[in-house]
């Protein structure tokens, strides 16, 4: 079945997600952020959405006519689609919306209007639903009920080829907020990673058995660790050199344990030196290990000649643990401070290599380079930060 994808704001971070969860096979790329891909067997948008931290909306191609015939040929396949869900909704309004992607033009409006009319004729109560902008945010259509009471068409044009989707799911944008800003333990000051993020370093890493140990050795506030566990994790491992960050991550994984209701999960949580790490855990027995470390100061005026020489310095003290004790073949996924967006630190890697997720036919694409390193990895910021972080996959050799 051919599925579409809306990639979040960074299209690279979001397509090497997804490359890993689903192993996809020459997947199209509309423009910045349209995903569409073949893929063998059904997913469950609904569950998959919520596990993955890079994709805003999922759904299903429709249909597919040529641009020169698209007037009235459009019309009459979105009337049918709106239609067919209709019959399958609960009775009340039916609402229903637009968005296009890429570059292409469509009057979505004209068609919203000739749409609300062709439910008038069948005397069905309807509501175009609109929005300022080119495409419906995952607010509108979830605050619209446009998943449940209605329908989201989707739009796309390319070489003279219109795909016509329906939304599926969108990115739950509540509980992602809930459990960023909820969390009862939170600590600005020395930053705090996204939950979107973790899902997608987690996802990068392909930890396929729930019981395999996943080791977070710079765990902060538990951001990863809360995430692994929400993704049917099962045995996971968090350090930290800071007693404060040890109590915060046992606040939070306590709170996410109890608000979603997980139960038998192994876990261990130790004050620890990452330089100490091979004393408490056995060599070759972890199967991932998924960390944002310490970044370097994030304020104020940066040495960055001074500050880059000491995180190399503990980036490949802590590279040498991780190659320890971690299984060969697996992965440590990294976050390395990008200083400015361009000052890059060189740690050790002795040990292993550097993995990406691209496909092939993807590689050279210009809104895919756009966030990559010469390095293959990829960077994760906007304009004005003064750290950026450089996502970094590295495989024991």
């Amino acid at each position: 079945m051919k599925y579409f994808f809306v990639l979040g704001t960074n299209p690279a971070l979001s397509l090497a997600e997804l490359q890993a969860v689903l192993n996809l096979k020459n997947p199209d790329l509309i423009g910045a952020d349209f995903l569409i891909a073949d893929i063998a067997g059904e997913i469950v948008p609904t569950n998959l959405i919520t596990k993955l931290g890079g994709t805003i909306k999922i759904g299903l191609i429709k249909k597919e006519i040529k641009a020169t015939n698209k007037t009235e040929e459009l019309l009459n396949i979105v009337s049918k689609l709106a239609l067919e869900k209709k019959q399958a909704c609960p009775t009340g309004k039916f609402n229903f919306g637009f968005s296009d992607y890429g570059n292409y033009y469509f009057n979505k409006k004209d068609l919203g209007i000739k749409l609300k009319k062709y439910f008038k004729d069948k005397k069905i109560n309807s509501r175009f639903v609109v929005s300022q902008e080119k495409t419906l945010s995952s607010v509108v259509v979830t605050q619209n009920k446009l998943l449940t009471r209605g329908i989201e068409i989707v739009l796309a044009e390319k070489n003279k080829q219109i795909f016509i989707g329906e939304t599926l799911a969108v990115q739950p944008f509540k509980d992602l907020s809930r459990r960023d800003f909820g969390r009862p333990a939170r600590d600005d000051q020395s930053g705090m990673l996204p939950p979107k993020l973790a899902q997608i370093m987690i996802n990068l890493a392909q930890v396929n058995n729930p019981h395999d140990l996943i080791v977070d050795p710079f765990c902060g506030s538990g951001t990863i660790l809360s995430e692994a566990i929400l993704m049917e994790h099962k045995n996971i491992f968090g350090s930290d050199i800071s007693i404060k960050a040890i109590d915060d991550t046992k606040k939070n994984i306590s709170w996410i344990k109890e608000l979603y209701d997980k139960q038998d999960i192994k876990m261990k949580f130790l004050v620890k030196n990452v330089l100490d790490l091979s004393k408490v855990l056995k060599t070759e027995s972890v199967q991932a290990i998924i960390t944002e470390p310490y970044l370097g100061p994030q304020r104020g005026q940066l040495n960055l000649v001074i500050i880059i020489k000491e995180l190399e310095h503990l980036y490949s003290g802590a590279l040498k643990e991780f190659k320890e004790i971690l299984k060969s073949g697996k992965r440590v996924v990294m976050v390395w401070p990008l200083f400015y967006g361009n000052k890059a630190i060189n740690p050790n890697i002795s040990g292993f290599k550097i993995k990406n997720f691209f496909p092939s036919n993807l590689i050279e694409n210009e809104f895919i380079k756009k966030h990559c390193s010469s390095r293959q990895t990829i960077i994760y910021g906007r304009a004005g930060q003064k750290v950026f972080r450089e996502i970094v996959v590295l495989e024991k050799e």
